[in-house]
């Protein structure tokens, strides 16, 4: 049977944690920053997990599970 093959796009994007849970970054925070307010942008920065909905699909994206 053949090794599933890793889905390059999704492995520069999430990374796993400690615990087995999924880190992705947000959204909007690369471009047209102007308009958009400091705290907004602030918030943006920080790191978060993956939702419970749509770890199953990134999980299989990275060829876990």
């Amino acid at each position: 049977m053949p090794k599933i093959k890793t889905n390059s796009g999704a492995k520069k994007r999430f990374a796993l944690t400690g615990s087995g849970k999924i880190k992705r970054k947000h959204a909007f925070k690369s471009h047209i920053l102007t308009k958009k307010t400091k705290k907004q942008k602030r918030n943006l920065t920080h790191v978060t997990l993956v939702d419970k909905t749509n770890e199953k699909s990134v999980k299989e994206m990275l060829g876990l599970k």
